[in-house]
């Protein structure tokens, strides 16, 4: 959906008399990680926003209207297209980056709660390194030197991270599943604040071609722990239509796999993705998510949810209120999960009013209470 605007009012918080900073990983596409800076600069108007790699073209266009400050290696432009060739790079270039204010909010995956700061520090993270915790999951379709790099690293990687996540004075974080990975990976008890969305059912749709109003949508990176194959499988020989919305490595495989009602919208423009919520009949999510998002934007439109119970869906959907579950990623669970769906009769009222407590102000005012209890 569209990116949070940075130029709103400021939150109350106890932490506006104090300098905060702004530290994220890098700035080089545009994901739910990039839309919770953005929501941090809610939260901490004027704040600077530190990071690795700044891609103004990659990332969300509000980013230019921020003090985004990069480190020495965003100099080289092929680390800018592809962050994951810079991973021998970021956590020396983050052990030498001083920042200096009051607060310092880390939006960390793996490396912003390594900077180097006097003020206090508040980590939000959206899930502990996943190339060192999750390696085979998130390094399958990476290129050969990275893998490489990732295992030789690992050892000496895991030593830092610790340290690291050693040195916060709060860890926050979005779902009960990632407090949990934090409290494994660390001994850390992390406070959950949810991430946002920022979908609005009141902004402008643009219609996509070739795409009529009541099918089944699937939102998501074309990647291999997406589980886009099992949700296209799953109404291979059904009267389902199913628009899926998305680009990746998978994409040439998923459209030579898929039947006839399967449409592939490809990436597509934030009006468009409002006119597809607002068009669908339910939303399809089966990856395997530390948050989950796409089922809170759907929930925005009155719209229900099969998502796949595991990770973050289990605290973004309210099974039988805003949606149902299904047990795996596997295209007969998936169809069973949709028959219940259709059988089950949903409020759109209700659903709607689930996603409203998810909301930007709601998640930059207590990312202000906690920066001002430090």
């Amino acid at each position: 959906m569209s990116a949070v605007a940075v130029a709103e009012p400021p939150a109350e918080n106890g932490a506006a008399a104090g300098r905060v900073a702004i530290v994220h990983d890098y700035l080089t596409q545009r994901g739910g990680a990039e839309r919770v800076v953005l929501a941090l600069l809610r939260a901490f108007p004027g704040a600077p926003v530190h990071t690795s790699l700044y891609d103004p073209q990659g990332t969300f266009p509000e980013f230019a209207a921020a003090d985004v400050r990069a480190m020495p290696i965003n100099r080289v432009a092929a680390l800018r297209r592809n962050h994951r060739a810079a991973l021998p790079l970021l956590a020396p270039s983050f052990s030498r980056h001083r920042v200096d204010a009051d607060v310092v909010v880390c939006s960390s995956s793996g490396w912003a709660h390594g900077v180097r700061t006097e003020g206090r520090k508040l980590v939000y993270c959206h899930a502990p390194a996943r190339w060192l915790y999750q390696r085979d999951r998130y390094l399958r379709t990476a290129a050969a030197p990275v893998r490489v790099a990732a295992a030789a690293l690992r050892a000496p990687l895991l030593r830092w991270d610790r340290r690291a996540a050693a040195s916060a004075d709060l860890y926050v974080t979005q779902s009960r599943a990632v407090r949990d990975a934090i409290r494994s990976a660390y001994g850390i008890d992390a406070v959950i604040v949810p991430a946002p969305h920022d979908a609005d059912p009141l902004a402008p749709r643009t219609p996509v071609a070739g795409v009529e109003p009541g099918f089944l949508l699937c939102v998501a990176r074309l990647l291999p722990y997406k589980n886009v194959d099992a949700v296209v499988e799953a109404v291979r020989g059904t009267d389902e239509r199913l628009v899926v919305v998305g680009s990746g490595p998978e994409a040439a495989r998923l459209r030579a796999m898929a039947p006839a009602n399967v449409h592939f919208a490809g990436a597509v423009s934030d009006a468009e993705l409002r006119w597809l919520y607002a068009g669908c009949s339910a939303l399809v999510a089966a990856s395997h998510e530390d948050y989950g998002i796409t089922p809170l934007e759907a929930a925005a439109f009155g719209k229900p949810v099969a998502a796949l119970r595991f990770g973050g869906f289990l605290d973004t959907v309210r099974e039988g209120v805003t949606g149902v579950f299904f047990d795996a990623p596997d295209p007969a669970a998936i169809r069973a999960a949709l028959g219940t769906l259709r059988a089950t009769g949903f409020d759109a009222a209700t659903i709607s009013s689930h996603a409203r407590a998810y909301s930007v102000e709601a998640f930059a005012t207590r990312m202000g209470e906690l920066a001002g209890s430090l």
